[in-house]
């Protein structure tokens, strides 16, 4: 910066969203600006978030944090993958991360998957993929494959508790410099002129002040939605639970790596193992669940005892109109909202923060920048919001959710891809797309939606050449998984922080 005075970012609202937003401004940014959070911690979080996708080990490491130490000061545990259950009658699979099968030149492994099994000699896709094969098996690993070149690296995320994550980043940012202020924000004052925010007013009549506000104070909005006056697209058509209910357990005998989702009458129910605990949830439709028969069936659910009673979060799917407006840009629960089917919320806050820090405005917000964070924003959180309707809408189940759901129009984009797999097998991801190919497939497939064809390059193979290069696959696969340590004592060696765990 060349003015003087330095530059004067504010941070509305603490959780993780707050906290990894001024981590990471505090981490990358010189010297011309400040940091400021404004958090009050009689305001509750809700506190969902503690399932991740693999991109958050590259914000941890941004920050230079070093993994072990994070897992210990979080309770967090390894994920390899996401099962689902019940989502059609009698089938679970696995949305895995990572590669399933090995491409063959330019040719896609799903073509001579789908070759193979019109052949009758392929396996169910999970054989193919190696994070998958580890998740059944409760084993762990990091760092190249030990028995073949030819395996990849598994990627992986966490499993942890959001609310010690929000911690161990508040001790990163206060460290570095971030100014924390405990207290609610009573008022926001605008400028008469430009409309921009020019403060917050906390209570004791305390003025915070500053150039740039991030608007982080969840499901209230309360700068980009109430003094902004920014509107939200409700997306409830297309993806109507409005309700969950969410109850830690005690820690579960079963510490797999992956997170569960369990279809219900009328929504769907989490599992999270942690070190410490487990986190559970139910996700519904309150027009077809009532809020005690969801309670009653959360309870029926769990693993172990629960821990305390379930506490309600209400929501409404969708997303701000725009997520820049004037001086105001909402990261996190207060720009839009989506079910936590995939584990997506804490990846959209990490990359509105990396937006943010490639856009980041001078003394005054340029319409460009503005224009192009938002156009980004809705891009990517609509993306997502396809990959999450396509189970609801692929069911074969008998309740009225469900025949709903099947029946429901969809956005143009996501009939679009299904009517291409069916049609040819072919998968094509979008710019911007968050998930893979490989993510669309495992679901497509999951969920029971056949392609009609596959790709005429594999037709010149033979079956029998088919079979033993699917054959090698499956065996490198379930070699290398076999010579892995089990999850749990992958997490003694790597992080843990509780005696019972690490002894």
């Amino acid at each position: 910066m060349t003015s003087a005075a330095p530059y004067r970012i504010v941070v509305a609202g603490g959780g993780t969203a707050g906290w990894m937003t001024a981590a990471a401004l505090i981490r990358f940014l010189g010297a011309g600006f400040t940091v400021t959070l404004v958090e009050s911690d009689a305001i509750g979080t809700v506190g969902v978030g503690e399932a991740t996708i693999p991109q958050i080990r590259m914000f941890n490491a941004s920050l230079g944090i070093d993994e072990d130490a994070f897992v210990a000061a979080t309770q967090a545990s390894y994920k390899l993958a996401i099962e689902f259950v019940g989502w059609t009658q009698g089938r679970r699979y696995m949305h895995a991360f990572g590669d399933v099968g090995r491409d063959n030149g330019l040719l896609a492994f799903r073509h001579t998957w789908l070759r193979g099994l019109a052949e009758g000699v392929a396996e169910p896709l999970a054989a193919y993929a190696l994070n998958n094969v580890a998740a059944l098996a409760g084993r762990m690993q990091r760092g190249p494959a030990r028995t073949a070149r030819v395996l990849p690296e598994m990627p992986y995320a966490f499993h942890f508790d959001a609310g010690l994550y929000a911690r161990f980043l508040r001790d990163y940012g206060e460290a570095r410099g971030v100014v924390r202020h405990e207290g609610r924000i009573l008022d926001v004052v605008r400028s008469g002129e430009t409309g921009d925010v020019q403060a917050l007013i906390l209570d004791g009549e305390r003025r915070i002040e500053g150039d740039l506000f991030l608007d982080c104070t969840g499901f209230h909005a309360r700068l980009i939605g109430e003094a902004m006056g920014v509107g939200y697209q409700d997306w409830s058509h297309w993806l109507p639970c409005d309700r969950a209910l969410a109850v830690p357990s005690a820690r579960a005998r079963d510490f797999t790596p992956y997170t569960r989702a369990t279809a219900h009458g009328a929504g769907w129910q989490w599992r999270i193992p942690l070190q410490h605990r487990t986190g559970n949830g139910i996700v519904y439709s309150s027009r077809h669940l009532s809020d005690d028969e969801a309670a009653a069936r959360l309870l029926a659910g769990l693993d172990e005892p629960a821990l305390g009673e379930p506490r309600p979060i209400r929501f409404v799917t969708g997303r701000r109109e725009v997520c820049w407006a004037g001086n105001v840009i909402a990261i996190g629960l207060a720009s839009g909202f989506l079910e936590p089917l995939e584990s997506t919320s804490i990846h959209l806050i990490q990359s509105a923060v990396e937006r943010v820090l490639k856009l980041l405005p001078g003394r005054r917000a340029a319409a460009p920048l503005r224009d192009s964070y938002n156009r980004q924003a809705a891009h990517e959180i609509e993306r997502v919001r396809d990959f999450l309707i396509l189970p609801y809408c692929a069911n074969d189940r008998d309740e009225p959710f469900w025949r709903e759901r099947r029946e429901a129009p969809l956005p143009e984009g996501l009939a679009a891809k299904i009517g291409l797999w069916r049609a040819s097998g072919e998968i094509v991801r979008e710019e911007g797309d968050l998930f893979s190919d490989v993510a669309w497939l495992q679901v497509l497939a999951g969920q029971g939606i056949a392609a009609a064809g596959h790709h005429p390059l594999a037709d010149q193979p033979p079956a029998s050449q088919i079979a033993e290069y699917l054959d090698l696959i499956a065996k490198l696969n379930a070699r290398e998984v076999a010579q892995m340590p089990t999850h749990e004592a992958f997490v003694r060696a790597h992080g843990a922080a509780d005696a019972e765990i690490a002894a």
